[in-house]
């Protein structure tokens, strides 16, 4: 029997999950899991990468500890995020997290470069705040002694697995979201990179997803207990979630969580005027298929209610509060920036309802309900534009990841949609990891082959 770790980290929690095939079959089993989360520091909201890593080996030991060594392990986090390092490989800085503020205006600043039109025809990437080309503008502008002392940056997952291995190495799918790829080239964009004057020495080579980079230093052998090769996966999440989905050329995936990335799988970029205006974007996915796709607020909404409220209901309780109020009416924009990190998410909603002249929800049955009632209208705009600029029907909707679990909003996205919705994988995103891994171990021979487990 074959084993393999998939370690998926994602904004609010990550977990160690093993795959093991036998006879043709793949099963999943969870053998750790733990928090994530951003904190203030130094001024900046910020990662604990220091802690995620710590969290990262205490996982990976639990496969001695159970007797099951892996073939190989890889790791997958979000996207846009990163680190420096210096000419000795260490760290220069936080790790700050894309819902930090440093980004604010960093778009005005860019324009003058070069136009947003021009942007997108070079990376057809969604515009979004947080892309990695505005936090790179906001260390140029703010940081400029920490950028020019970096001799090299790497995405969140890329610098976890550098870490295990020593081996510094660029992955497609998450370089892709950074807007810093050139869509056609599917290489970095340098003349882009060198308009925006950043410095060429950070950005070397793009691999592929299911390279297998090295394995572990001898210090981390020595701390859990045995070898074992590092292999890059998709190492973006949605990227990875999108390899497990049952999906073929008739099909909108949407992977649900804290985001909602909702699109399709295409061969080829779409990067028109009229694709940039529906802010739909071109995100790399395996073996070079692009994930059309739109990034929409989703589920953080949901949890930031939870949290507001210190976790008083379950998200069960939430949605039966909902489903006793489906005559309640307003909507509002999801994507707005002000729910990206407010002080308080309910108030927030309150507050946009009441400057559009709506009602305001009385109950937490008739806020929730609000909330999903408007994602999902979010998500069949976000079909309709997509069928619209491919000229395609979409007659079917694969949800994964944890908020396949959520049967309320998946049957309210059916009957508002219109399409027919089939949930799961839940864990989508470590079973598309594992299931690259797979594939590099000549397991399985292809991505259609690997869907089919």
């Amino acid at each position: 029997m074959s084993v393999y770790l998939a370690i998926d980290i994602g904004a609010s929690s990550g977990r160690h999950i093993l795959g093991s095939m036998a006879d043709g079959k793949l099963s999943l089993s969870e053998i750790h899991r733990f928090k994530n989360g951003f904190e203030k520091k130094n001024g900046f909201l910020c990662w604990d990468v220091d802690a995620l890593f710590e969290e990262v080996l205490v996982g990976i030991a639990k496969c001695k500890e159970l007797g099951k060594i892996p073939v190989s392990i890889g790791i997958n986090t979000w996207g846009v995020d990163f680190v420096l390092l210096d000419k000795n490989g260490a760290r220069l800085g936080e790790a700050v997290a894309y819902r930090d503020n440093r980004t604010e205006g960093m778009d005005k600043l860019l324009d003058d470069i070069i136009s947003e039109k021009d942007l997108y025809y070079r990376t057809g990437i969604q515009k979004m705040s947080f892309n990695s080309i505005y936090q790179f503008m906001a260390l140029k502008e703010n940081q400029p002694d920490l950028l020019d002392a970096a001799e090299d940056f790497l995405m969140i997952p890329t610098y976890l697995s550098y870490l295990l291995t020593g081996e510094k190495r660029h992955e497609y799918t998450n370089a892709t979201t950074t807007a810093l790829v050139n869509a056609k080239t599917k290489d970095w964009d340098f003349d882009l990179i060198k308009k925006i004057g950043l410095p060429e020495r950070l950005f070397t080579k793009i691999v592929l997803p299911g390279m297998k980079i090295g394995s572990f230093l001898p210090e981390i052998k020595a701390r859990v207990g045995f070898d074992c090769e590092v292999l890059l996966p998709c190492t973006h999440d949605t990227a990875c979630a999108v390899v497990s989905a049952p999906i073929d050329e008739n099909s909108i995936f949407l992977s649900s969580g804290t985001w909602s990335i909702i699109g399709t799988e295409l061969s080829e970029p779409i990067c028109t005027e009229k694709s940039r205006l529906s802010n739909l974007s071109n995100e790399g996915g395996y073996n070079y298929r692009f994930r059309y796709l739109k990034n929409i607020m989703g589920l953080w909404i949901i949890q930031s209610i939870k949290k507001d409220y210190h976790d008083k209901y379950s998200f069960n309780e939430l949605a039966d509060y909902a489903a006793e109020c489906l005559d309640f009416p307003s909507v509002f924009d999801v994507n707005g920036q002000r729910f990206m990190a407010p002080e308080n998410m309910e108030a927030e909603i309150k507050a946009a309802l009441s400057e559009s002249g709506q009602k305001i929800p009385k109950s937490i049955g008739e806020l929730i309900f609000c909330v999903y009632h408007s994602l999902a209208l979010s998500y069949a705009e976000t079909i309709t534009e997509i069928e619209a600029i491919t000229g395609k029907k979409y007659d079917k909707i694969c949800i994964v990841g944890g908020g396949s679990k959520d049967n309320f909003l998946n049957k309210l996205t059916a009957k508002i949609c219109n399409c027919k919705v089939i949930t799961g994988p839940v864990e989508g995103t470590a079973l598309g990891n594992i299931l690259i891994q797979i594939i590099s171990a000549g397991e399985v021979k292809n991505i259609n082959e690997a869907r089919q487990l």
